[in-house]
C-alpha cells in the first residue's frame, strides 16, 4: 500500500449519451442505473459533465493495511470547467459499505462523506491529466461510428 486514498471509478461522458430510454428487458439493477443516469443528464446537462459508476473510494487512517481503512461507493456526476480541463464540482451518492475502524462514529461517517466528494474531484483532475477522458471519449466515438454502420448493431451485451 502506497497511497492513503484509493479511488476507482467508470466514466461515461454524458456528451456521447445519445438515447434515454431504458430497454425493456433491462435487469432491475441495470433500470436502476439507467434511472439514475437519465436524471444525472436531465440535472445537469450534457455539456462537461461526466457519469462516474463501479466506483470505490477506500481511505486509510492507519499504516496498518488491516485495520484503519474505510470504504465507500459511489456515484453520480463530476462537472468540469468550459476547457475540460478542471473539475469544478462533483455530485455524488456516497455509501459507506466497509470499515475496519474501531473509533468509528456517525459523525465521522458523515464528514468523511465530504472527503470523498473532496478526493473524486482531485482524482478526476489526475485523470483528466493523464489522458484517460481523451481515451474514453475516443472509445465511445469509436462504437457510435460501429454502430451506424452495422445499422444500430454491435453484438450481444455491448
Amino acid at each position: 500500500m502506497d497511497r492513503w486514498v484509493e479511488i476507482t471509478f467508470d466514466c461515461l461522458p454524458l456528451r456521447t449519451v445519445a438515447r434515454l430510454d431504458i430497454p425493456i428487458d433491462a435487469s432491475p439493477k441495470y433500470r436502476a442505473r439507467c434511472e439514475r443516469l437519465k436524471a444525472a443528464f436531465e440535472k445537469h446537462g450534457s455539456h462537461n459533465t461526466y457519469y462516474l459508476y463501479n466506483a470505490q473510494c477506500r481511505f486509510h487512517l492507519t499504516n496498518d493495511p488491516q485495520f484503519g481503512m474505510m470504504e465507500y461507493t459511489f456515484e453520480g456526476t463530476v462537472i468540469t470547467d468550459q476547457t475540460d480541463l478542471k473539475t469544478e464540482r462533483a455530485d455524488l451518492q456516497i455509501e459507506l459499505i466497509r470499515e475496519t475502524v474501531d473509533w468509528l462514529t456517525q459523525p465521522v461517517v458523515d464528514w468523511m462523506e465530504g472527503s470523498v466528494v473532496q478526493a473524486v474531484k482531485y482524482e478526476f483532475n489526475r485523470y483528466i491529466e493523464a489522458g484517460d477522458l481523451q481515451k474514453a471519449k475516443d472509445r465511445i466515438a469509436k462504437l457510435e461510428a460501429q454502430t451506424e454502420q452495422t445499422g444500430g448493431y454491435v453484438g450481444m451485451y455491448l
